[in-house]
């Protein structure tokens, strides 16, 4: 018989030696060293420190900023070659990034130069801090809906230009702090709380809401609506469809979305040809203006972009506000605009990566965006982070190093410098074009697909978050985003998966009779698997879905007379237990005990077998109910006329 050996040696073997059917009681650890193995797997599972053991005084110094600012690592080995690649790739993104970025700052209902300064100081600050070699940092459409829309249902950005302003600087300090804070503390875990379903129904709603509002600008339509759900849009743009819609200004939109539209489809069908939709907003925009410029069309009704003040970012420290009323609608505000601005970077940068091969360090990440956040704020930019179409780019235009994003800061600051005035008769409408031209690759019909065959929960909360995006407004697609990921988690730990198992004919495995029909059970036993933790939010659940197994089975061994004798619960998918699972055990035992039936666990985990040995529940169902596996559990627990 198989049984719990808490000591060095036993019976089984000569010379003291455990038996290898015997599961060994693990060492005894104090309370605190188990306490603080569990908060450093939890918090630092990579061993942040490791670098700084055993190394002098005076380096750990040296290795303490290489930490901070990754740029020390790869700057060391940074040659003429690597700048090549960085310097084209900087050029390239620089040319998609300067139209988005008008484009990106009138959706969150910003004067468009703050696109610009976004685009500035932010990635030349993350290319110091940033670990990933790939990610293009700037303004991107969702996070801009998401502040524009907020934003403006405190402050009307029209009537009180001043006080929206700083209500946004404020908003972008705090969505810094925020993931500041997040990486500091090693807290990232917790935007994984937001499922990759969620996250892909919420964008592809919010492509489709950002699509919506740019009809606006596609169709010089100067009265529209402020709310973004898709009946009041609508509603917006055909009650103007007489009067309001000016035919020149849809010419050039629909026209130039064409064009736009061609050179992506080119990129996607030769990757070589990557440049191609880079750099074709660029060219919109210079033909669109030239046209609007030599035909005069801003006096027929066309909608221009108008004067762009020249000159490199001023200072917005003074705008924040950090006192009055403001100061919490900021804070709350900046925290949403930061957890998904953060999920977005953290996902591009580890997708780059794993291309790539190399290792991304989640918190150090959050760690630099919050601070070119921080810094943004104070030097008039909004919420920036990494945009997945323009690092695309940077991937395929072959960047090696951050170096990409000070090339890509550098023509923007020059952009700033001189050519904003050229920027004057730029129509809205090509910014439409430009806008509706990227969103449009956030709807994921691909992954839509394999979330519908894979889980179909996962396909609810996909769907979930993408009609609340479209239907009734961003913040509220987001809430059905995030309580839907937590009801999959609350019911995952509630309701875990429970198996009854069988035997494979001609072996020792015991397996779901569910999954392996021909799997056979053993007359007289009850066999469960439990394929979770067990702990109070489950204890009872997994009690009473075994006594419920029990009570069927002793229906139908009415008619062959073979009662149950034994319940083996199978642990080894077990990995923790706290005290309510072992009272919720206990209380299945003084069940079982009043039918005269036997509770036995097989293949406890270490974790979980120091749990019982504490809990004294070992003593209670006795250590020869305790087996190394179910086989063993079996051959002891079998009547005699068993097999």
């Amino acid at each position: 018989m198989s049984r719990i050996s808490n000591t060095k040696g036993g019976n089984d073997e000569p010379g003291g030696i455990p038996s290898p059917n015997k599961v060994n009681k693990p060492p005894k650890q104090d309370l605190f060293t188990g306490f603080k193995s569990t908060v450093m797997e939890t918090f630092f599972p990579d061993d942040p420190f490791r670098s700084f053991k055993n190394v002098p005084t005076s380096r750990k110094f040296v290795l303490g900023l290489r930490s901070v600012f990754p740029f020390l690592d790869w700057a060391r080995g940074y040659n003429l070659t690597k700048f090549k690649g960085d310097f084209i790739a900087g050029l390239t993104i620089a040319s998609l990034c300067i139209p988005q970025d008008i484009g990106y700052a009138k959706l969150a209902n910003l004067p468009v130069q703050y696109g610009l300064y976004s685009s500035f100081v932010p990635p030349l600050v993350y290319a110091f801090m940033g670990s990933s070699r790939d990610i293009a940092i700037g303004p991107v459409a969702v996070v801009s809906l998401l502040l524009g829309t907020l934003l403006q249902k405190e402050i009307d950005p029209v009537k009180d230009k001043a006080n929206y302003l700083s209500l946004a600087f404020t908003a972008t300090f705090f969505a810094g702090i925020t993931q500041a804070t997040l990486g500091f503390f090693r807290l990232g875990f917790l935007i994984d709380f937001l499922s990759h379903a969620a996250i892909v129904g919420f964008m592809a709603g919010a492509a489709i809401t950002i699509a919506l509002q740019q009809l606006k600008g596609l169709f010089g339509i100067k009265v529209f609506t402020k709310k973004t759900d898709i009946v009041h849009v609508l509603k917006s743009v055909f009650h103007n469809a007489h009067h309001g819609w000016n035919w020149e200004t849809i010419l050039i939109g629909v026209s130039f979305l064409a064009f736009l539209l061609l050179a992506k489809f080119i990129g996607k069908k030769n990757k070589k040809l990557f440049w191609v939709p880079a750099i074709a907003p660029l060219i919109s925009v210079i033909i669109s203006t030239a046209c609007v410029y030599g035909f005069r069309a801003d006096k027929k009704g066309v909608q221009i972009v108008g004067h762009i003040p020249q000159g490199i970012n001023p200072s917005s420290v003074q705008k924040i506000f950090f006192s009055g009323k403001h100061l919490f609608v900021g804070f709350r505000i900046g925290v949403i605009a930061g957890l998904i601005a953060l999920t977005e970077a953290v996902s591009i940068a580890r997708t780059f990566a794993a291309m790539k091969d190399y290792h991304i360090d989640g918190n150090k990440e959050m760690v630099a965006l919050g601070t070119m956040n921080i810094i943004g704020s104070m030097s008039s930019c909004y919420v920036t982070t990494g945009s997945f179409s323009r690092s695309a780019v940077n991937y395929y235009a072959g960047c090696h190093t951050a170096v990409s994003n000070i090339v890509m800061s550098m023509v923007v600051m020059l952009t700033l410098e001189v050519i904003t005035p050229l920027f004057k008769y730029t129509p809205n409408a090509i910014l439409a074009s430009i806008i509706i031209n990227a969103v449009l690759g956030l709807i994921d019909i691909d992954a839509i697909k394999l979330i519908w065959k894979i889980d179909k929960f996962d396909f609810l909360a996909c769907m979930g978050a993408f009609f609340g995006v479209v239907f009734v407004s961003v913040e509220i697609g987001l809430l059905i985003a995030v309580c839907i990921s937590f009801a999959k988690i609350l019911l995952q730990v509630t309701r875990p998966r429970i198996a009854l198992l069988g035997n494979i004919p001609n072996t020792s495995v015991y397996r779901n009779v569910l999954q392996y029909p021909d799997a056979f059970r053993i007359p007289g036993l009850l066999i469960v698997r439990v394929d979770s933790g067990i702990y109070f939010s489950n204890a009872n659940y997994i009690r009473e879905r075994t006594l419920r197994w029990l009570t069927e089975e002793e229906e139908a061994s009415k008619d062959n007379g073979q009662r149950i004798q034994y319940v083996i619960i199978e642990m080894s998918p077990v990995t923790d237990i706290d005290t309510s699972g072992i009272h919720g055990l206990e209380a299945l035992h003084q069940s079982l005990n009043k039918k005269d039936i036997q509770l036995a666990v097989a293949n406890p985990g270490p974790v979980v077998t120091e749990k019982l040995y504490l809990s004294k529940f070992v003593e209670l169902i006795g250590e020869e109910n305790v087996f190394l596996t179910v086989a063993d559990a079996v051959r002891s627990c079998s009547p005699p006329s068993g097999p």
